[in-house]
């Protein structure tokens, strides 16, 4: 599709919302980027905000009245915005850091009494909805949450998806469905629930060591799940089981149901009952399926603590995918040295990296896919946080420059995620500059040792301090939790100036975590240098724990980035050390010209 029919597809979109919005009464229609599930990555069908505004990143909000509209997004996809938003009406409403809810504040000021707005309770977070209709009710506006206006002009709008489920087994499953099932109910018990409602498909992926490909890049499946004290059932579309894992399913006291019946079993909850639900990873429309009658005791998601906490099995499991990937990694990163130094080479594009990268990991053992869209972006480019190369929109590898690549794996043993920064031709002086900030950054981080139960958020100062030294500072969280073989975005913990740090998101020991600082010059070169670390124990004393990270991630960093003059002898010492265990555990995984760039690239400063 040309972008000057796409421009009128839009146009033509966002013109049957407004006739529809008027046929209902209706004033404001926000469509957030939500399922019913709060998945940060959506499947097809929930994709509307997309649909209406052409705006494909992960975090946004559209709102649109008769003569208005508008996405709310942060500063990670300003520039994407930007450019996915021109040619049309619809503005783009930036978010400044830790204002995510910046929308709501706009309507109240913007909506006038007697007003209607209206948003889908099946994909509102119970926790949005009640500070959305708090403010909506104190200007006098009605909040309308029955109706879904996308269902009435998206003829062609995707059903479920239909990909059969599997399940995650043993090794890679270091704990049985069984264990992980008592467990949640000993929580429940605690809390005063009989009852426990999940819908975050990663928690309900984890509880039942089920997989699934109905989200891109995470192995989960569309969901919703109700444990009880004697049995559980999980409510999925037909047809995604097979007979036989229905059977091991039913061993263990779980039983499928339709996606569908899942409102109506919880309004079938006796009365007198208790029931557990997390306010942040639930939606309004199903809590509104919950009767009076019933008890609801809101907490957090027992699952959610314990995914994140990785046992010392999974950990193993983990390290040793890492290997996997450091060793694809090095033969990417070979044959990219190798082909950009070849004067007689085909022309290398963002797009390459993409296929090149993925191809060595699926050369690995235990890989499925990628674990997100693997992001390649070549000076200019490389400052979009989240830049995304397209077939209609990419840039060539060549000239001078840096190139940052920003990519992972799912393998059956764990999620990775990894940044690196590479010269192309010749870097200047700034480049180098800017990375050995970055770098420094990065490095703090890893060698904190700090109490156990510190807040993640208080974390991210430690990371930013040799960057703002500097005068300058990045527009994203310094580090986010890591799945184990789900989602490579996860919680409790946060390492986010934006965060506010509150008790759950302490980071506690087996929790693995993104350590990811960066410097962007919008128009010239972004540079972002990413590890994965996991909490480990640094020994006890008259304070009490420490924890201290472990660096998991297993790939050179490229020191011809680096100046040398602004490092400090013990980080010098750090990164040698660091150097030198890449160097020894990925050595036995590779041979050829992927050695002999390890051996390389490994050598001490």
């Amino acid at each position: 599709m040309s972008t000057s029919d796409f421009h009128v597809q839009r146009d033509a979109r966002l013109a049957q919302l407004r006739a529809a919005m008027a046929r209902h009464g209706i004033d404001a229609c926000i469509v957030p980027s939500a399922d019913p599930h709060l998945s940060e990555y959506l499947p097809r069908r929930w994709q509307g905000r997309e649909w209406l505004s052409g705006f494909t990143g992960s975090v946004g909000t559209f709102i649109a009245t008769a003569d208005f509209a508008g996405v709310w997004t942060d500063g990670r996809y300003y520039t994407q915005a930007e450019t996915e938003l021109a040619g049309s009406e619809i503005q783009l409403m930036k978010i400044p850091s830790g204002a995510s809810l910046l929308h709501i504040d706009w309507l109240a000021a913007n909506m006038q009494p007697g007003q209607t707005v209206a948003v889908d309770a099946r994909v509102l977070g119970l926790a949005v909805a009640r500070l959305l209709g708090d403010a909506l009710k104190a200007r006098g506006v009605t909040l309308r949450t029955d109706i879904d206006l996308l269902d009435e002009i998206w003829s062609d709008r995707p059903g479920l998806p239909g990909d059969a489920l599997y399940e995650h087994a043993a090794p890679h499953a270091t704990q049985s469905r069984a264990d992980k099932l008592a467990a949640t109910r000993a929580a429940m018990e605690k809390l005063g629930a009989e009852r426990h409602l999940i819908s975050t498909l990663d928690d309900i992926g984890y509880l039942f060591n089920l997989r699934g490909s109905d989200v891109s890049y995470n192995p989960v499946f569309v969901a919703h799940a109700l444990v009880e004290r004697d049995g559980a059932t999980v409510f999925v579309a037909d047809g995604k089981a097979s007979e036989a894992l229905r059977a091991r399913l039913l061993e263990d006291g779980v039983r499928l149901a339709p996606y569908a019946d899942a409102a109506a079993a919880l309004a079938a909850i006796p009365e007198g009952s208790s029931l557990l639900v997390d306010p942040r990873r639930v939606t309004a429309g199903m809590r509104a399926a919950v009767p009076p009658s019933v008890r609801v005791v809101e907490a957090i998601n027992p699952t959610t603590f314990a995914k994140s906490r990785k046992t010392d099995e999974e950990a193993a499991h983990v390290r040793a995918a890492m290997e996997q990937d450091g060793a694809a990694l090095c033969e990417f990163f070979s044959w990219l040295e190798a082909t950009l130094a070849d004067p007689g080479r085909a022309p290398i594009t963002e797009l390459t990296i993409d296929e090149q990268i993925t191809a060595a990991r699926a050369r690995r053992p235990h890989f499925v896919s990628p674990s997100f869209g693997t992001i390649a972006g070549f000076n200019a480019n490389g400052a979009i946080m989240h830049y995304r190369a397209t077939p209609a929109a990419h840039a060539v590898i060549e000239g001078d420059g840096l190139l940052l690549i920003d990519s992972g794996g799912q393998y059956l043993g764990g999620t990775t995620d990894i940044t690196r920064v590479v010269p192309v031709g010749t870097i200047t002086d700034d480049h180098k500059r800017d990375f050995t900030l970055v770098l420094k950054g990065m490095m703090a981080l890893s060698m904190v040792q700090f109490p156990r139960g510190t807040r993640g958020p208080m974390l991210d100062a430690i990371a930013r301090a040799p960057i703002w030294a500097a005068g300058v500072d990045y527009g994203h969280g310094t580090g986010h939790g890591v799945g184990y073989f789900m989602n490579v975005h996860e919680g409790p913990q946060v390492i986010s100036p934006s965060a506010p740090p509150d008790p759950h998101t302490a980071i506690e020991p087996g929790m693995i975590t993104s350590n990811e600082p960066g410097i962007y010059k919008p128009g010239r070169w972004g540079i972002r240098i990413e590890n994965l670390v996991l909490a480990v124990a640094a020994g006890s004393g008259e304070f009490g724990e420490f924890l201290r990270f472990e660096t998991l991630t297993l790939c050179p960093i490229d020191t011809r980035c680096i100046d040398s003059a602004l490092l400090q002898p013990y980080e010098k010492a750090w990164l040698n050390g660091y150097h030198a265990e890449v160097r020894a555990r990925l050595l036995p995984h590779v041979d050829g010209a992927a050695r002999a760039w390890l051996e390389l690239r490994t050598e001490a400063i």
